[in-house]
């Protein structure tokens, strides 16, 4: 688990040489744009740069549900970026079915990514038909309650162990002027707060049965309607959130306007940004306290196929870059994400970051749904859980029927 300093020296002497005779700019589109997410990304940037070529930030703000749009239209329109980044899964796929991806398998190969990159799932999410489309650079989990502990010392009440007694603890936040759940207005974060819950509430076999299976009977059934009333719940405690982007809703809890968010590991970004300390100024639940499981996914950089020699070159270089020891350990760090290699040192890694790692060593692990559904459907979906946030008259029940209707036709 130790980075070997040997094995960095003789990184750097196969990607220099190669980099340095072929150095050229590359454009590379991402939608890191928080303040802990450019933190993160500028490593990248500064390894690929130490290579001799030069990483030119095609950083485009409004999260994935904003850039992808922009990403794909510049692909499919003949103005293709060098690289991009998108959730490794199923977003790229018509993309990779088109042509317009780079296959990667050549690179992949030579560099023994089947062996490094930990879990299989993630490198099995890039591969169509045999060969590797992508480069996973990190295990992004959903399923964390980030807490204020300063919100509820203020509320008298103690820091919550689980989804329950974060509910219960709802009133007392209130009274004290408190907001219980942040949640931001993109449609994204809504309906991953419902995933989130599906997991931690409904188990690993009835999430796969709705996400993978596409059981529709299930979506509708009994238990599944127990994971909408605590949507309903959710939805009663973001109540006065005010708030688009979800960093802004980050920034309510370490801020203490908020007691708590459902949100993504990448939220700790922005507390290590703040200089918040896990375990002191913040806690995390992973699993919402239910369920310990989390989700292997992420994100992905994907390599569109240019006419320019030079630049297709520099492409490999940089595939190589993300992947390195070095850069993957500093980008995550900074990210608030898991490495995808199983062999570097993360010594550093805090509190909240040391619970995923052992949950992730315990193999307590799920394909998250950008991997299991196609992003149409996903897209449905986040259209429905936007609206039930935003609309307090749409009851459980009739969210839940839309919602296995949408899994009926769901690819």
């Amino acid at each position: 688990m130790k980075i070997r300093s040997l094995a960095a020296m003789l990184a750097a002497t196969v990607i220099l040489p190669f980099a340095a005779a072929h150095a050229t700019d590359l454009e590379v589109t991402h939608w890191w744009t928080s303040g802990g997410e450019a933190a993160a990304v500028a490593e990248f940037a500064k390894a690929f740069d130490a290579t001799g070529n030069k990483w030119v930030d095609g950083a485009i703000a409004g999260a994935g549900g904003t850039a992808r749009p922009i990403m794909v239209s510049r692909i499919t329109g003949g103005d293709p970026m060098a690289a991009t980044q998108f959730n490794h899964g199923r977003q790229a796929e018509e993309l990779v079915e088109a042509g317009l991806m780079r296959d990667l398998t050549d690179v992949a190969t030579r560099e023994n990514w089947k062996d490094i990159i930990k879990p299989a799932g993630l490198l099995d999410s890039c591969t169509i038909d045999g060969k590797i489309y992508c480069v996973p650079v990190n295990i992004h989990s959903w399923q964390w309650l980030w807490l204020s502990n300063g919100a509820f010392e203020a509320a008298g009440v103690a820091v919550p162990k689980n989804w329950d007694e974060f509910v219960a603890a709802g009133p007392a936040l209130e009274k004290a002027g408190i907001v219980p759940l942040a949640v931001g207005g993109q449609a994204w974060q809504a309906a991953g707060a419902f995933d989130v819950l599906m997991l931690a509430l409904g188990g690993k076999d009835r999430f796969y049965k709705v996400y993978k299976d596409k059981d529709a009977e299930v979506a509708a059934g009994a238990d599944v309607a127990k994971v909408f009333k605590a949507a309903d719940d959710a939805r009663r405690l973001s109540k006065g959130t005010n708030v688009q982007d979800w960093n802004q809703a980050t920034n309510m809890v370490i801020t203490g306007k908020a007691g708590g968010q459902i949100m993504g590991d990448w939220a700790q970004g922005e507390f290590a940004l703040a200089g918040k300390v896990a375990g002191k100024d913040y806690s995390c639940l992973p699993g919402l306290g239910v369920n310990e499981v989390i989700a292997t996914g992420g994100d992905a950089f994907y390599f569109p196929v240019l006419e320019d020699e030079e630049k297709s070159k520099a492409q490999e270089v940089l595939a190589s870059t993300l992947i390195s020891p070095t850069a993957q350990v500093a980008f995550n760090l900074k990210k608030g994400s898991l490495p995808v290699r199983g062999d570097v040192d993360l010594a550093a890694a805090n509190d909240c970051m040391k619970k995923g790692l052992d949950i992730l060593a315990k193999g307590n692990v799920v394909e998250w749904v950008d991997q299991l559904l196609s992003a149409d459907s996903q897209k449905q979906k986040e259209d429905l859980f936007s609206e039930f946030f935003a609309n307090a008259s749409m009851t459980p029940e009739d969210a839940q029927k839309r919602f296995a209707d949408i899994i009926a036709s769901a690819d």
